[in-house]
């Protein structure tokens, strides 16, 4: 079963993670207090001995969980009061079955939305974008190679072909979370390239929906998409979650 198989997959953290756990501990103990400017990049580069992009990512991460607040020509400061929640969906090595399900469920309603919207309002520059991102995962699938850096691309640009600045902060918000839940078809093991390959295809069918303008096959096969990802690992969507249409669709 994959869910067993979920129970014994070890996803190694980024960089960026590791880093951003570790300041955000030393923040926890008082070490980092509020109001404190955080270290320079080069500095906690050398701490932690990680590169400076590492670095900027994972101030990135704490500024957007609202742990520290970026002012223009002075750096990074731990906030004094946070502006918003920690919100994350799990800690470890990978999530419980029931989050997992959770998580699908989510993205089923906002990815099939954003989907929608984008076959309204996509442009060329869009659609050449979505494109590269295909492009992408054709190439690492042809390779035998993790696509799903390319994968997160792929869900970017749709968002971002909804031209609403929000939808793509969003996912840009969510898209590590979510990214994980991507990258189990790409990695879980014995599955030889075929988790990948459904994916893709069912990839192109959203692209085709939304460079025809079709709002409503966009939507249905973004559910299908998220239904049939979810299955891939072992995890099926209630029905209630998904619209008469995307369901005709599945």
């Amino acid at each position: 079963m994959v869910t067993n198989e979920l129970k014994t997959m070890v996803r190694r953290p980024r960089l960026s993670e590791e880093l951003c756990l570790a300041l955000e501990e030393r923040i926890a103990r008082g070490e980092l207090k509020p109001g404190e400017r955080l270290p320079a990049e080069k500095v906690l580069g050398e701490t932690f001995g990680v590169s400076r992009a590492v670095v900027r990512e994972a101030v990135a991460r704490l500024k957007a969980d609202g742990r520290v607040e970026t002012r223009q020509g002075a750096g990074a400061f731990v906030a004094r009061v946070p502006k918003c929640l920690n919100f994350r969906f799990w800690q470890g090595d990978s999530p419980a079955p029931v989050e997992l399900r959770e998580i699908f469920e989510l993205r089923a309603m906002i990815e099939s939305t954003i989907a929608e919207l984008a076959a309204r309002r996509r442009l060329p520059e869009d659609l050449v974008v979505m494109r590269r991102c295909l492009r992408a995962m054709d190439d690492a699938l042809a390779k035998g190679n993790d696509g799903s850096e390319a994968d997160d691309d792929f869900h970017l640009a749709t968002a971002a072909a909804t031209h609403n600045g929000y939808a793509r902060r969003l996912l840009e918000f969510m898209g590590r979370r979510f990214s994980d839940s991507r990258r189990l078809a790409w990695t879980l093991p014995g599955r030889a390239g075929d988790l990948p390959q459904a994916a893709q295809l069912e990839h192109r069918a959203i692209f085709e929906a939304i460079a025809a303008g079709d709002a409503e096959r966009a939507r249905c096969e973004a559910h299908a998409h998220l239904r049939c990802a979810a299955l891939r690992v072992g995890i099926v969507l209630a029905d209630d979650l998904i619209s008469e249409g995307a369901r005709d669709a599945a």
